[in-house]
């Protein structure tokens, strides 16, 4: 299957981005995640198995089946994964659109799902899948986007002009990066049951001000990631490009910044 459009692209510079990304976000995202009881795993959208490797590593009793519809993604997850000694027979990567699954019902007692459904056109066709696929009670854990969240201070007129294209791209490619504060409408619509939802938050400023320069330099390296498509569709300009990038690097260095960013992890069982 071909890669498909994809806002951020399929280099390998995105694939170490993507890693670093799961890297930086792993307290956040999985403190209050347990999968210490499931056997079977299945992760969608595993990309290049950036988080595949966090849950290998934190839940060393699962097997983990990841599924994504990128050849070249597929392959960096392969070949990563392959020589990590913890993962050694416990992963098994398959190219799937997650809209229409090859497993049976009732394969999987656990699932996992993080910053794929930001990408996806038809989110709740992926979500009526993974509950197809999973027995009765098992759990599922969905970590998405809610852009409207992002927050910088100083005020920096070309950060906002270029992220504000950058949401206008994704919903132009028929993605969502508003799709966190609907995972609960979603689940509970599909028939999930026990679903709760959590704000997480970066939230930093001179309380914390090496923990505030380090996010605002990953966030800088996550918005340059689309800088290309976003100048070959037009949507933005070199200048406006440019210009984040210095304003970036002053907040990041500005002894009063404020950055402050939620995103929505959702559980629920089948």
């Amino acid at each position: 299957m071909a890669d498909f459009p994809y806002l951020h692209g399929f280099t390998t510079e995105e694939q170490d981005r993507l890693r670093k990304q799961a890297r930086f976000g792993e307290h956040t995202v999985y403190q209050n995640i347990n999968l210490s009881n499931v056997k079977d795993l299945l992760e969608v959208g595993c990309g290049v198995g950036a988080q595949s490797e966090i849950l290998l590593r934190r839940f060393p009793d699962l097997q983990l089946s990841g599924i994504d519809r990128s050849t070249k993604q597929l392959a960096a997850a392969q070949q990563r994964l392959s020589n990590l000694p913890f993962a050694q027979g416990r992963f098994h990567l398959q190219e799937m659109d997650a809209t229409a699954m090859k497993f049976q019902a009732n394969s999987f007692d656990g699932a996992f799902l993080c910053w794929i459904l930001e990408h996806v056109p038809d989110p709740i066709r992926v979500l009526s899948e993974v509950r197809r696929v999973l027995r009765p009670g098992s759990v599922v854990y969905v970590t998405e986007v809610m852009n409207a969240s992002f927050f910088l201070d100083p005020y920096s007129p070309n950060v906002w002009k270029y992220w504000m294209a950058f949401n206008e791209y994704q919903l132009e490619q028929r993605g969502d990066p508003f799709v966190g504060a609907k995972l609960g409408n979603f689940l509970m619509q599909l028939g999930y049951h026990d679903i709760h939802t959590e704000i997480k938050t970066w939230f930093l400023d001179n309380r914390y001000p090496q923990a505030r320069k380090d996010c605002i330099e990953y966030w800088t390296e996550l918005l340059l990631s689309a800088s290309e498509q976003l100048v070959a569709a037009k949507c933005i300009s070199e200048e406006v490009v440019q210009g984040m990038k210095d304003e970036m690097a002053r907040v990041a260095n500005d002894p009063n910044a404020v950055f402050f960013y939620s995103f929505v992890q959702a559980r629920a069982r089948t």
